[in-house]
């Protein structure tokens, strides 16, 4: 019984959080309290610990950060230079605006900052190219979630803290290594967003004539402040990247691995913010406003209330449920698909992940399937449907689009043609990685 009002209370706070344009995770925090407290007779303090501060903290600093080289132009210039790289091949555009995309999201910026930045300039290009604005918004749509799924990026981060904390819940299985998890996902998501922008770029009658008529603009040299920030950048990915890595490389050496376990991504970050504040790349003020407190308070939220549900056996209850009910070659498919589903109308870092993550460990356990690759088919699963135009993705690209014809063909692609292929050929995908690994 207290499982089934768990369940339906974090049903009715996506529920209201969809309906009432109110951030979810306050509704999941009011949930948790009254579950918790008046319910299952939890303190409140116990409630209040719920809230997962490591992550809160790897989104703050790492956005702190990355804000630099937002407001300084950096990203900016980065998009333009390597798009003007790329104007000998018209023909490839879709996977230049790919490359465009991942590169930026690998380097810090969020899934909407690439978006922003990119969405005005790629149906620009798509106009005048004669591509059609479909596989444009698929190709940078799948660039930014790729690149945000490296280890040190956004989304990365993101879930490798919610790993790390849904093994915290397990402590009697043994925890993956969270980085090398979250590298796999990178790969994975990969490997599938090359296959999706290559079904829209030639499955597509409109892409033809692609790549003829295009204009590049050769852009201006980065500034002095934007060459610092590019080098503050590339050397914060080498401290954050290095020892890890060699870790994996030389899983025998104390040292390295000494090192490689006091590297936290979210400390090494605020270091670079702070210096880079010194050195006045960007003004403190705009920087600490763009911290996406919003997706902070949803992914807490959720949190608290799933820790909540943790406490309560339902996570288990659910797990022992799909081990014993979906046969265990459908199960990849079937967190593929629940994720895509809830991510139609809802947040894959705040709410998807949050309340899918902490079902894996058990479920890996008793079905003997790849804990890792269960969780990369749910984050797969959950970004597949991400171009929906009801999402935040699909909706910025939307918006990005001047003339009202044009947006309402779009949004009507985006949601009968973009959404089914993506979410079927993941569920696909899916199978084949699990099958495989």
């Amino acid at each position: 019984m207290l499982s089934a009002v768990i369940i339906l209370a974090i049903a009715v706070a996506i529920y209201l959080g969809y309906k009432t344009k109110i951030n979810t995770g306050l509704f999941c925090i009011v949930f948790a309290y009254i579950i918790g407290c008046f319910i299952m007779g939890l303190k409140p303090k116990e409630v209040i610990a719920f809230w997962p501060t490591n992550t809160m903290f790897v989104i703050l600093s790492v956005s702190l950060f990355y804000n630099v080289a937002a407001i300084n132009g950096t990203l900016e210039k980065m998009s333009g230079s390597l798009l003007y790289a790329c104007r000998k091949f018209p023909g490839m555009l879709p996977f230049a605006l790919f490359a465009v995309a991942v590169i930026l999201s690998v380097m810090g910026a969020t899934y909407f900052t690439v978006l922003a930045f990119l969405a005005p300039i790629t149906l620009v290009i798509c106009d005048e190219s004669r591509m059609d604005k479909v596989t444009g918004a698929v190709a940078i749509n799948c660039g930014a979630l790729c690149g945000g799924n490296f280890p040190t990026s956004n989304l990365g981060v993101v879930f490798r803290g919610l790993a790390d904390t849904a093994y915290e819940a397990t402590p009697e299985l043994t925890a993956v290594d969270s980085f090398g998890m979250e590298m796999q996902i990178f790969f994975f998501s990969m490997i599938f967003s090359l296959i999706l922008v290559a079904i829209f770029r030639y499955g597509t009658k409109e892409n033809k004539n692609i790549g003829k008529g295009v204009v590049f603009n050769k852009p201006e040299a980065f500034t002095k402040e934007q060459s610092t920030t590019l080098t503050l950048m590339i050397a914060m990915m080498v401290v954050v990247l290095i020892f890890p890595l060699l870790k994996i490389l030389m899983p025998g050496n104390e040292s390295i691995s000494y090192i490689a376990g006091k590297v936290d991504v979210g400390l090494v970050a605020i270091i670079f913010a702070v210096i880079a504040l010194l050195m006045k790349l960007a003004p403190q003020k705009n920087a600490i406003a763009r911290i996406p407190w919003n997706t902070i308070i949803m992914i807490a939220g959720a949190g608290m209330l799933i820790a909540v549900a943790v406490k309560a056996g339902t996570i288990e209850m659910l797990s022992l449920w799909v081990g014993s009910n979906v046969p265990k070659p459908l199960i990849p498919i079937a967190f593929s698909i629940i994720a895509a589903i809830m991510s139609f109308f809802s947040s894959t870092t705040g709410v998807v992940a949050p309340a899918l993550f902490p079902l894996i460990p058990a479920l890996a356990a008793s079905t003997g399937l790849s804990a890792p690759v269960l969780f990369a088919c749910t984050v797969l699963g959950a970004q597949s449907s991400a171009i929906s135009p009801f999402s935040s993705g699909g909706s910025l690209i939307l918006g990005s689009t001047p003339k009202e014809e044009d947006r309402n063909t779009l949004f009507n692609r985006l949601l009968m043609v973009a959404v089914p292929v993506s979410v079927l050929v993941c569920a696909a995908y899916n199978f084949v990685v699990a099958m495989v690994l």
